[in-house]
């Protein structure tokens, strides 16, 4: 089974580990730092074995990665893989954000329906199904978020199921949430944060979540 080390700790940059299979321009590893999209969070970007990852793909609980065609790399070979960090980081922030601002609009909104979301590594974004315009809430729900963040509380981030590989994070005050992306160690290192409406139809609202006062 594949080890997840960016579950361990998602603050390493660097691993040495093993392929475990090779298919093609399609490797498996043995353990892993390097994530792969899942929950609206995009993957990570990083190289194994010096060769740049240009996908990684869940199937079951593996992870698939692609490398370009000529990577030379065969089972068995140790390698050393590495994230970019400053990508990971800003999709860690955004990421813990994003499931605030959620949490918040649920015990305030609520009863409200998310329709979809998605961390990138410039904004995250969330979706909802509502008839009413989400601009006047804004503010407030930015207040609250802010307050949280601003708190520097700790995070725990664990297994709620280990053989299914269920995870969750919670923070004081509140249930925890089913989770299984990277996840910060403390709420304070999000940092500020700005809060935007799109407009994306009739009977649909889009809260954009930036990082720093403007966006």
């Amino acid at each position: 089974m594949l080890r997840k080390v960016f579950w361990e700790d998602p603050y390493l940059t660097r691993l040495d580990t093993e392929i475990a299979t090779v298919d093609g321009d399609d490797v498996t590893l043995a353990a892993t730092i390097i994530y792969a999209f899942s929950g609206g969070q995009e993957s990570d970007a990083g190289t194994i074995g010096g060769r740049s990852v240009l996908a990684a793909k869940k199937f079951g609980t593996d992870i698939v990665y692609t490398l370009s065609t000529g990577h030379g790399l065969a089972a068995g070979d140790l390698v050393a893989t590495e994230i970019d960090w400053e990508r990971r980081y800003r999709l860690m922030r955004l990421h813990f954000a994003a499931e605030i601002v959620l949490e918040i609009v649920y015990r305030d909104l609520g009863p409200i329906e998310k329709i979809g979301a998605h961390i990138a590594a410039d904004k995250a974004r969330i979706d909802f199904a509502r008839a009413m315009p989400v601009t006047a809430e804004l503010p407030a729900l930015l207040v609250r978020a802010s307050a949280i963040i601003n708190a520097d509380l700790p995070i725990t981030s664990a297994f709620s199921d280990t053989q299914a590989g269920r995870r969750y994070w919670q923070v004081p005050g509140f249930d925890p949430v089913p989770c299984g992306g990277t996840h910060l160690k403390r709420t304070g290192e999000v940092g500020p944060l700005t809060l935007k409406r799109r407009n994306i139809g009739k009977g649909k609202e889009r809260i954009e979540i930036h990082l720093g006062t403007s966006a």
